[in-house]
């Protein structure tokens, strides 16, 4: 018995300093090219969106001089590049691993915006990269292996246990009582209802994902999953999911300075798929708990890096922020919407 509880130790033990799955390490690369592209992106977009507006109407005011722009058009495919990169890490990598990574391209945009477009990055600012770094590659050192799936069929058992039902119809109960009843009454002076929205629905559509992602990864080895209906139904959760995330992050952002947004969003998109991924896919359950302490640790430096990082461009932006005493942010986007909404 002594013997047995002794091999157990050892075994855990040795699970704590196993080196990443080769699978992980593909989406490990991805999820970091990913992040890349999709960075860089967003300062090449701004260079093309100056260029146009240089020799047009600016955007910012309802002109469209940009789609003119090649430059803006090669951020625009940047992007696309970064979002087919992400979408693969997935098939290779837990959502726990890969999902969080997102935060290094707000360090690759402040970044090369600090070099390129000459914007100034605060102290405070390079402490919230040094912050994102720390935690991404804590939860890198200590993310649970790839569980081996052979089959769509696999995923879809998964995804129909008790306990990832419970979670996927609570989550559409909730969008839905947010939907029909809260967002009518209080979407425009209540950003938690929005972002909620998107976060809940996120974390079902990153699921999908995954598991398409794998169908994808298996079908071009070899083994086709195209012939399962399982496949499809993945396929339209994906859109739906979509779908609904990008029309009411649009109506948020629309409604809500992007300094407030964003980091709200990250936040409740990425703890809800890191749930929904520990019910689905059981990702714990390959850890012991101290890697899954030291994770939650990773996460939580994450999060107040890319806290900082938002915080600090209060501090370098100046002039643009004046008008946020009287409520408005950038480009008019009231802060504080139900106090322009009683001044009216």
């Amino acid at each position: 018995m002594a013997a047995s509880e002794v091999g157990a130790v050892v075994d855990v033990a040795s699970g704590s300093y196993k080196g990443m799955s080769s699978d992980n390490i593909k989406g490990l690369v991805m999820a970091l090219s990913s992040s890349a592209f999709i960075g860089a992106s967003f300062i090449v977009k701004k260079k093309g969106l100056k260029k146009a507006g240089a020799s047009g109407v600016r955007a910012g005011v309802g002109g469209y001089s940009y789609l003119y722009e090649p430059l803006w058009w090669v951020g625009l495919i940047t992007m696309v590049v970064g979002e087919i990169a992400n979408f693969a890490a997935y098939a290779f990598a837990p959502a726990i691993l890969v999902t969080p990574l997102g935060a290094l391209s707000i360090i690759i945009s402040a970044v090369l915006a600090h070099i390129i477009l000459r914007e100034k990055l605060h102290i405070f600012g390079v402490l919230g990269c040094a912050l994102c770094v720390v935690g991404s590659t804590t939860i890198v050192l200590h993310a649970p292996q790839e569980r081996e799936i052979e089959s769509v069929r696999e995923v879809w058992d998964l995804a129909t246990e008790p306990a990832f039902l419970f979670y996927a119809t609570l989550v559409i109960a909730i969008v839905l009582i947010l939907i029909f009843h809260y967002l009518p009454l209080y979407g425009q002076t209540h950003i938690m209802f929005y972002v909620g929205v998107c976060s809940l629905v996120g974390s079902l559509s990153v699921m999908s994902v995954k598991a398409l992602g794998i169908a994808l990864k298996l079908t071009l080895s070899g083994t086709n999953q195209l012939i399962y209906p399982q496949t499809w139904v993945f396929v339209l959760v994906v859109i739906s999911c979509v779908l609904t995330q990008m029309n009411y992050l649009n109506k948020a952002l629309d409604t809500f300075n992007t300094a407030v947004v964003s980091p709200i969003y990250y936040v409740m998109f990425t703890s809800l798929t890191i749930l929904a991924s520990v019910i689905m896919f059981k990702d714990w359950d390959r850890q012991n708990p101290t890697q899954i302490v030291t994770e939650m640790c990773g996460f939580v430096t994450i999060l107040s890096g890319t806290f900082l990082l938002h915080k600090t461009k209060d501090m370098v932006d100046g002039p643009k922020h004046a008008d946020e005493e009287n409520g408005f942010g950038e480009e008019g986007i009231p802060l504080r919407r139900q106090e322009t909404l009683r001044t009216n």
